[in-house]
């Protein structure tokens, strides 16, 4: 502690007048932060954590399945990579599940779903879809059955017309 209770690291960075040194420091550390950067690097910034060379590794599996059959058909790449690339895909889901993930995996992540979708046109079939038609086609029919339906049940009034004498 220096004079009036400053720590040296306060001191120095709030000694200009403008506080320039202050403002670099913490925009960095804000970009730091919202980065997530300590999710993917040891406590003493030495290394990578477990979770994160475990999804490095397999995200090199995954583009070096990419890499083998890019050449050829994409149908072939689709079909032999949908392994590697669905593991790699529930990896990352859980590690988002787990609040382990830092930019440098979702910036991977995305890149990877890229190629996997735009370039080589692979897709998954998605379950969920016949579920979706039927609520929709059932919701959509709805008013029109409730309409129906009150015109059939309803009773009919005849109107009488005053004429005119």
């Amino acid at each position: 502690m220096g004079p009036g209770n400053v720590s040296c690291r306060d001191s120095l960075l709030r000694s200009d007048r403008l506080m320039l040194v202050f403002l670099l420091y913490s925009n960095l550390k804000g970009l730091w932060d919202k980065s997530g950067c300590d999710h993917c690097i040891t406590q003493g910034f030495l290394s990578l954590t477990n979770d994160t060379q475990y999804f490095m590794t397999t995200l090199n599996q995954t583009l070096t399945c990419f890499e083998k059959y890019q050449l050829g058909n994409h149908t072939e790449l689709c079909k032999n990579c949908k392994g590697t690339y669905l593991g790699l895909s529930e990896l990352y889901g859980r590690m988002e599940k787990n609040l382990t993930l830092c930019i440098d995996i979702e910036d991977a992540m995305n890149a990877t779903r890229k190629l996997w979708s735009k370039n080589f046109n692979c897709s998954m079939p998605r379950e969920e879809t016949v579920p979706v038609i039927a609520v929709s086609s059932f919701m959509l029919f709805l008013p029109i059955i409730f309409y129906l339906s009150s015109f059939l049940h309803s009773e009919q009034k005849k109107r009488k017309l005053i004429h005119r004498e």
